[in-house]
């Protein structure tokens, strides 16, 4: 795969193992990352790296996730990056929020990342990430 498709991804949680999971995880599949451990990072780093797609926990310290997504979409970019959420809060009412704050996904602690990938790609055009291979 050239380094030049690959995607961008952005992750944001404060709790380091999950982040740090998620970075092995996620490059494992191709994705380019940068991490952040909270909302004031993560939305800097946003605005510097302008990543394709932004994974973030929502209770975190700064500006929770929901406001970081809802300051990513205040800025408009095009092509407009994918949010997904990976939080701890469960109820329908929680994934409202989410949605309404901008996120393109909720998904509950605990998500397997094969499932937040598959939402990810779906949402990638074809030719822009390619597999891996061994």
């Amino acid at each position: 795969m050239s380094f030049a498709n690959r995607q961008r991804l952005l992750i944001a949680d404060d709790d380091a193992d999950t982040l740090a999971a998620y970075v092995v995880f996620f490059e494992a599949h191709g994705f380019d990352t940068r991490a952040a451990e909270d909302g004031t990072h993560a939305l800097a780093e946003y605005c510097t790296w302008h990543p394709d797609v932004v994974v973030l926990d929502i209770q975190m310290p700064g500006p929770d996730g929901r406001a970081v997504a809802r300051e990513i979409r205040r800025l408009q970019a095009q092509p407009a990056p994918l949010l997904v959420a990976v939080t701890a809060l469960s109820s329908p009412s929680e994934a409202a929020e989410s949605v309404t704050s901008g996120f393109d996904h909720h998904f509950v602690k605990p998500a397997p990342l094969p499932v937040i990938l598959a939402a990810i790609m779906s949402h990638q055009p074809l030719a822009t990430i390619t597999p891996r291979r061994g």
